[in-house]
């Protein structure tokens, strides 16, 4: 199987990584920080963040030839692990309707201090 970089233009890392990468069906991401599009700008609310979030992994996805329904697992980096989790349900049970059919979820909490409240990575797996 040979193995893809996926590059996306909402987010682009500073660093000779790539957003994510597939190799066969298996979709790996990187570190996802919640910058606004095309930039390296933080959004202040964690609403907002979070939105960031979700537009990088759509992109993500469409450019690694997937959808939201090949989403395996997501985990989210936060500070505030009660504020991240009521944030996050708005947004996960629009991608996610079907309670028979969801990603894992972990928010695992990370010491900061800043304007980065949340980040992510996922994994994805295509399965046609």
């Amino acid at each position: 199987m040979t193995r893809r970089s996926i590059e996306v233009d909402s987010f682009v890392h500073t660093n000779p990584i790539p957003c994510a990468t597939r190799i066969g069906p298996l979709i790996e991401s990187s570190i996802i920080p919640p910058f606004d599009a095309g930039g390296r700008d933080v959004p202040e609310t964690i609403e907002q963040q979070i939105d960031n979030l979700f537009l990088h992994m759509g992109n993500m996805l469409d450019q690694a030839g997937a959808t939201w329904d090949d989403m395996a697992k997501i985990t989210f980096f936060v500070q505030d692990p009660a504020e991240s989790r009521a944030a996050l349900n708005g947004p996960w049970l629009e991608r996610f309707p079907d309670p028979d059919s969801r990603p894992s979820r972990h928010n695992l909490q990370v010491p900061g201090e800043g304007a980065v409240k949340i980040s992510c990575v996922f994994t994805a797996y295509v399965d046609r």
